[in-house]
């Protein structure tokens, strides 16, 4: 049977991923002063004016503005209307509520039983949470988003290293691949939108994107006579960014995650800190899931796990592993609870999140990348006795 999927990318200088950027950028400023920081940061961004608001208790000093403009700066944006030395900067920042943040100081396991050291912290709210592995890429990823992400960070890097000087800031890509019987046979299509200068042809873009961009990223092996490529397909692409789009932090949800190939929770990462489950829940399910298809229990797995706030324990479980399991999916999520403490405090503990890690993950997706504790695969050993 033949299928085709497709994922997406963008790059750092959207501007969605710009507010995704100062939202984390700053998070992670907070947290390098007060590793026990709550914080709840959003940005909105249009024209020539971006607003930082949100929740923060915390006892570090943070100038907001300069922090935002350092950010906006190491981006790209030194032109335009959003320049990081001309942009207006709002900041409306308040502290978190009382009622949240008492469900989350004290759970309602440790209010009534007195629980043990991980019933501490309850859930910062209700949600579900979901996270997914598969055996397509050697980071066990899905192919059409490892790609496109590859395809948006080349983009960036060749603009950064000077290799192509008119390029600017914003920029999308797009993979389709094609399936059969369930395994990816070629790529399809390939659509890269590029930001750039009033300088350069159409024809000239079209090129070098194919030969700096396209052919340092797509396998040969993968791409054929027919494969369609469209650069710019609408014809000019030289208003960008925050300028020629607004931006929102969290709108990007689907390629922070696993490009549409999975369900995705309520809620959005980015300017949050780990107490929030919405983030670091969603980060242990990958966590999770990485671990059984690390272990050879599937091929494909999908992993929900949802909360009430103020409540440690997961209200459910569920496991889908495509048909691909090697032990029914009744039977892999009871081996998740029996393995994995998804209780808040757990995760953050063995997960290591009070520290600034997050700026990282702003662009080009959360998973599939070395150096996130998330991304580890240290439990293999210990799940293959259920083989």
């Amino acid at each position: 049977m033949k299928k085709f999927f497709t994922s997406e990318s963008v790059t750092e200088g959207h501007p969605d991923k710009v507010c995704d950027n100062i939202s984390d950028g700053i998070l992670d400023a907070i947290l390098a002063a007060d590793p026990q920081a709550r914080a709840a940061i959003e940005c909105a961004a249009a024209f020539d004016s971006l607003m930082i608001m949100g929740e923060v208790t915390t006892s570090a000093q943070i100038d907001y503005e300069a922090k935002a403009r350092e950010i906006i700066k190491e981006i790209g944006y030194d032109f335009g209307t959003f320049a990081y030395d001309k942009c207006k900067i709002t900041v409306a920042i308040h502290q978190q509520s009382p009622d949240i943040a008492m469900g989350v100081n004290a759970s309602l396991e440790k209010k009534t039983d007195g629980g043990d050291e991980a019933d501490q912290l309850g859930a910062g709210d209700q949600g579900m949470m979901f996270g997914y592995a598969c055996r397509e890429t050697k980071e066990l990823m899905p192919l059409t988003l490892s790609l496109s992400h590859r395809l948006a960070k080349r983009l960036t890097d060749v603009r950064k290293q000077g290799l192509l000087q008119y390029l600017r800031p914003d920029g999308k890509t797009q993979v389709t691949v094609e399936y059969v019987d369930g395994v990816a046979k070629r790529v399809d299509t390939v659509v890269i939108s590029t930001q750039h200068d009033s300088q350069v042809s159409q024809q000239q873009i079209r090129e070098d994107m194919k030969k700096y961009v396209i052919d340092e990223i797509i396998p040969a092996a993968l791409m054929d006579e027919k494969t369609k490529i469209y650069i710019n397909p609408t014809g000019r692409f030289e208003i960008g960014g925050p300028e020629g789009d607004s931006g929102l932090t969290g709108r990007k949800i689907i390629v922070d995650t696993y490009g549409g190939r999975c369900a995705h929770g309520g809620g959005a990462f980015s300017g949050k800190d780990p107490t929030k489950v919405d983030r670091s829940a969603a980060y242990y399910c990958r966590y999770i899931a990485k671990n059984l298809v690390a272990a050879g229990l599937a091929d494909e797995l999908e992993i929900q796990v949802a909360y009430a706030i103020g409540v440690a324990n997961p209200v459910s479980v569920f496991v889908d592993s495509h048909g691909t399991g090697k032990l029914d999916d009744e039977r892999l999520a009871e081996i998740v609870k029996a393995e994995f403490d998804l209780r808040p405090y757990a995760i953050i503990r063995d997960l290591d999140l009070r520290k600034p890690v997050f700026k990282k993950t702003a662009a080009y997706g959360h998973f599939g990348y070395k150096g996130f504790t998330w991304e580890q695969t240290d439990r293999v050993e210990a799940l293959k006795k259920y083989l």
